[in-house]
């Protein structure tokens, strides 16, 4: 193969030595064999189905590393020490039960920050990972800043919810919303509950406000540290991440063309997410920061039925999010469809796996489920995105209310809004989706679907 080497120095080639030259005639690159069919490849290499499917799941093997690396040395669970208790449950050396995560890993109590709710945290393998850079992203009034309030206060508790530490919560838009703070601390039933000298407290969470870059820069790098050792902080917060590259960036105060400045913005993004991620392993603290979305625009194809014939193989580029004229049927208060039109949307043309346009759905939480037409595209692009450990979406979508009798053409009245929870993925846990709503105590799964009025 063209680069196998070079994306595993140390692959063993020996078992595949009879296949590899015709691979390497083939033009077959490592991502080809890793991405497209087996039958396929071995059709275009002539070679044998079976061998091709064996090479691509060592490669695959090698790029996750040895199994001992996950279950402990001698490849099984025994070489770290867990054990399992008498009810199933997985139980540290310590004693301390732990939760299992996706991927067979084990994430502990005090691994972990609570998010204050059964589902979320189950859905999380038992909360908000420590020592992980964590995003929550969505739309404005999605629900960003109610969560993140909540675990403002959830990582004081003690180890059953949190790590009995403070918080440090940097934001770079508007200050800390301490009166909606005060409220979660009085309204939530896990937080009003608990004794006085247990309960967490709005002393315990240090706060800072950022305007530009350059401030960002010095206080992440030299400032918060400092707060940490001495404030004995456990998770830093930053609302929103994406706020201050605005004005730099799309305002004209970069210098240069836009090539440049968009050059210089993803490496000043990549050495944004390198310090975050070195502050969360350093200190074995959670970071987690709150993110901003955009309309989603890519190359879509128009359903054969309106294109004319001579016009069907042209594309054009739109936003993938229809008008309001083809969108799907709309949701009710009631769960019933109000059929607003009967044209289908335009489908993104995905024929290559390769493509952005096809890959993005992986990994921005829009666009692998066809019920979803408003797509949208988190800030700051792949480069921001290869430096997490994982990412919540905050899905939301308008409840229409029922009127027989509209007048032709009307737009339906908006009566509330749908959200998700949506782990889009995560190194300690898997992909879900939970309802929620935005309530007094700040957020809580659902059920169905939650309705209410607001929130950041």
């Amino acid at each position: 193969m063209t680069n196998l080497l070079s994306v595993l120095p140390d692959f063993d080639i020996q078992p595949y030595a009879h296949i590899l030259p015709s691979l390497e005639k083939a033009l077959i690159s490592t991502a080809d064999l890793l991405t497209l069919d087996a039958l396929d490849v071995a059709k275009r290499a002539q070679v044998p189905p079976g061998d091709v499917r064996r090479l691509a799941l060592a490669v695959v093997e090698g790029i996750h590393g040895p199994k001992s690396l996950v279950n402990g040395e001698g490849g099984h669970s025994g070489g770290s020490g867990e054990s399992v208790g008498s009810n199933g449950e997985s139980v540290g050396s310590n004693g301390e039960s732990v939760e299992k995560s996706g991927d067979g890993t084990t994430l502990s109590r005090h691994e972990a920050i609570s998010t204050l709710d059964d589902a979320f945290d189950a859905a999380l393998c038992g909360g908000i990972a420590v020592g992980k850079l964590t995003e929550l992203v969505g739309e404005s009034a999605a629900g960003k800043t109610q969560f993140l309030l909540t675990l403002l206060l959830s990582v004081q508790l003690s180890s059953a919810h949190g790590t009995a530490k403070s918080a440090l919560y940097i934001s770079t838009e508007a200050p800390l919303p301490t009166l909606r703070l005060a409220q979660i601390l009085e309204e939530h039933p896990k937080l009003s509950a608990l004794p006085s000298d247990e309960r967490p407290t709005m002393a315990r969470v240090q706060s800072a406000h950022i305007h530009d870059l350059e401030a960002q820069d010095h206080i992440l790098r030299y400032q918060v540290p400092i707060v940490i050792k001495r404030h004995n902080v456990g998770l830093l917060v930053i609302d929103s991440i994406a706020a201050n590259y605005r004005p730099e960036f799309d305002r004209g105060k970069a210098k240069g063309s836009a090539a440049e400045s968009f050059v210089k913005r993803s490496n000043q993004v990549t050495e944004l997410g390198a310090l975050l991620r070195h502050i969360a392993e350093k200190y074995k603290i959670a970071v987690v920061t709150a993110n901003q979305v955009a309309d989603r625009f890519a190359t879509v194809v128009e359903p054969a039925s309106q294109v004319p014939p001579s016009q069907q193989s042209t594309q054009k580029l739109q936003p993938t999010s229809p008008p309001y004229s083809t969108t799907h049927p709309a949701r009710t208060a009631h769960g019933a469809g109000t059929e607003r039109a009967t044209t289908p949307p335009p489908t993104l043309s995905t024929d290559d796996p390769l493509s952005l346009d096809h890959q993005q759905r992986f990994f921005t939480g829009w666009g692998d489920e066809p019920s979803i037409t408003n797509l949208k595209t988190p800030s700051l692009g792949l480069a921001w995105t290869n430096q997490l450990g994982a990412r919540i979406a905050l899905l939301k979508s308008p409840v229409y209310a029922v009127r027989p009798y509209a007048p032709p053409g009307e737009e339906p009245e908006i009566e509330g809004w749908e959200r998700r929870f949506r782990v889009v993925f995560g190194g300690w846990c898997g992909e879900s989706s939970t309802g929620f709503e935005i309530w007094r105590g700040g957020v809580r799964a659902v059920g169905g679907e939650g309705e209410e009025d607001g929130g950041s």
